[in-house]
């Protein structure tokens, strides 16, 4: 079925991997939104749950004019809403029925949501034994916790900004949190592909900090420490490890610049024609330029070479130079100068909707390509509680009589 917030997937000719998946997903914030928002842009039918009057998350800077919430609606898109008063047993109930009578693809549930028992997985599972239930936590443990508080705890607040700076530099994009979203999702996708093999449901939990230790780990940062008894030192713009960093042009651009490997590296010389004077800068000093490790270690003396030829140019000289190069470059950009940039709009990701609230804007869809042929239509989000009464029609086959009711007496909106 097509619906005005749902993705088409007739009209682009492609079949949704997810078409016929039933999630219900009652949340706030962003790891499980976006878990959910990704199920809904592959094909799911992903409906959220709120509390009558919204979320947290619903009045979440930044906004429209209207006061509509941008961050709220860039987190839903595609997704259907349905408002319950989730103290209630009756709406609670409601609740538990959209999750267990949903059929064989449905009995999918995604949560942040603590403290409500009859949302866990031990109570809805004695209505569907094969239920799949993810929980997104902040601790393993249960104890809370956000994307600001599990960085600091982490670490890397610690690590990030100029050289010599004391305090922690935090940065706003929510790392851990769009990692936790994903890892929910992949969740979902395995235990339902287990459940169809052997009937049986799953129970999992991702926890906000166990994403960021994993990671820490993973890239290596906590082996340095434990085994090198390194301390990591703040770089500022510096590559660690090799050679990356931005450089200022005549006209007050700014490029960053990374070369990570010896093409790389070889290709920025050629551009900068400091070829041969870095060459006896490597005589001189004894060392290789085209190994990371020595790149890293002169970063500065090299650094100070690069800086005097972007100084003395313009940064449209600079982008010519650049262009067609095998180094990895780019211009430092404002969110202003991205959505007036043509190669937003050609993105054949972005696709203009007209959001409730907001008004006509470019949106992004599926950031994936299924296939070859167009890309997966982009769905708008949903109005809070559109759907409330298609949803408990065609789901719990209530009647309108019974909707009005249940609106009258606030038990949905």
């Amino acid at each position: 079925m097509t619906s005005e917030t749902g993705l088409d997937s007739a009209s682009s000719g492609t079949v949704l991997p997810l078409a016929g998946m039933r999630v219900v997903e009652v949340s706030s914030f962003v790891a499980a939104p976006l878990g959910g928002m990704t199920l809904a842009q592959l094909g799911a039918e992903v409906i959220r749950v709120d509390p009558i009057g919204g979320a947290p998350d619903n009045h979440r800077w930044p906004l429209a004019e209207s006061g509509t919430s941008l961050y709220w609606a860039g987190l839903n898109k595609g997704k259907k809403s349905v408002t319950v008063d989730l103290r209630s047993p009756e709406g609670q109930q409601l609740v538990t029925r959209l999750v267990t009578e949903s059929g064989p693809d449905g009995g999918i549930v995604l949560t942040n949501s603590v403290g409500r028992t009859w949302l866990e997985y031990d109570r809805l599972r004695e209505h569907r034994p094969d239920l799949v239930h993810v929980q997104i936590e902040g601790h393993h443990d249960g104890t809370p916790a956000v994307d600001y508080t599990v960085n600091a705890a982490v670490g890397f607040p610690m690590v990030t900004g100029p050289e010599g700076h004391a305090d922690p530099v935090n940065h706003v994009l929510p790392a851990w949190d769009i990692a936790c979203g994903l890892y929910a999702a992949l969740g979902i996708l395995s235990a339902d592909r287990r459940r169809r093999i052997t009937g049986e449901g799953q129970r999992m939990s991702v926890a906000l900090y166990d994403v960021a230790l994993a990671m820490a780990g993973n890239l290596g940062f906590l082996a340095e420490a434990q085994v090198n008894k390194v301390v990591r030192k703040r770089l500022g713009n510096y590559l660690y490890g090799g050679f990356a960093r931005d450089f200022a042009t005549r006209d007050g651009g700014r490029v960053m610049v990374c070369a990570l490997t010896k093409r790389h590296w070889l290709d920025l010389l050629a551009v900068t024609e400091l070829t041969d004077v870095v060459r006896a800068l490597e005589t001189s000093l004894g060392v290789d330029f085209t190994l990371e490790d020595d790149r890293f270690e002169y970063r500065e003396v090299v650094a100070g070479l690069f800086t005097r030829w972007f100084a003395r140019r313009r940064l449209a000289d600079v982008q010519a130079k650049l262009t067609g190069t095998q180094l990895l470059w780019s211009t430092y950009n404002t969110f202003t100068d991205l959505v007036a940039d043509d190669l937003m709009a050609a993105n054949p990701m972005m696709a203009e909707i007209d959001q409730p609230g907001v008004g006509r804007h470019l949106a992004p869809g599926l950031p994936m390509a299924l296939g070859v042929g167009p890309r997966v239509p982009v769905g708008r989000a949903p109005v809070l509680g559109e759907h409330t009464a298609e949803v408990l029609g065609d789901r719990l086959g209530l009647s309108e009589a019974d909707v009005a009711d249940l609106q009258a007496r606030a038990v949905v909106a």
